[in-house]
């Protein structure tokens, strides 16, 4: 069973997230919380695989707990949830080391699916999301040195799949290595091009025009 944080001020809006989350059923909603500051303390006292935030939210919003979890439980995925279509909303969810951020008007499917990749460890962002965000990555970012001769040629395959957004099972499957290899190249690729996570691999491989 997945455990989930679900973090959602409004009631009738957290109780249809909960029920479309648990119409898997291998995931399920174990803590709830009306803002970040009980998010937290809920961390505190219990175990969570996922935190699924709202952005904006009374005492302490989304992006400010997601940075404390981040901190704290860096095992814990985060998934951030919106009513606005504002890309610098996800910017800074990307920023702070989210693995997903999407619109409330999300069906159930697209919810669940996004969790799941989430978990998986594949960077998940809704379409029309993406499609402002990334140019914004893209054309703010400065220059980054190309380092494919640092790169073995089976960090360089990993590294391409992870910027198309490819889960580490994902990748396992399609280079024929087990999801243990997958992670050992996946540390070797933080230490080499000194990055903090998967998020930032994704945007430098995306920068650097290796997908």
């Amino acid at each position: 069973m997945v455990r989930i944080l679900l973090a959602e001020d409004q009631a009738l809006v957290a109780q249809g997230l909960k029920m479309m989350i648990e119409t898997d059923e291998e995931l399920q909603v174990t803590g709830e919380a009306k803002n970040g500051k009980a998010a937290i303390d809920l961390c505190e006292t219990q175990q969570f695989d996922m935190a699924v935030l709202d952005i904006r939210m009374p005492e302490m919003d989304g992006l400010e707990a997601a940075r404390i979890i981040r901190n704290r439980w860096p095992a814990i995925k985060i998934l951030m949830l919106t009513t606005f279509n504002d890309d610098e909303y996800a910017l800074q969810a990307l920023r702070i080391g989210a693995h997903g951020y999407m619109l409330k008007d999300a069906d159930a499917e697209t919810l669940i699916h996004s969790v799941k990749s989430c978990l998986a460890g594949g960077i998940q962002l809704q379409g029309e999301v993406a499609a402002k965000v990334m140019p914004r990555l893209l054309n703010a970012a400065k220059p980054e040195p190309q380092m494919k001769h640092f790169l073995t040629p089976r960090e360089l395959d990993i590294l391409k799949r992870i910027g198309e957004g490819r889960s580490n099972k994902e990748i396992s499957g399609e280079l024929a290595l087990s999801v243990g290899t997958v992670k050992n190249h996946i540390s070797q690729l933080l230490d080499k091009l000194e990055l903090r996570d998967r998020t930032q691999l994704a945007i430098y491989a995306i920068r650097n025009h290796f997908v």
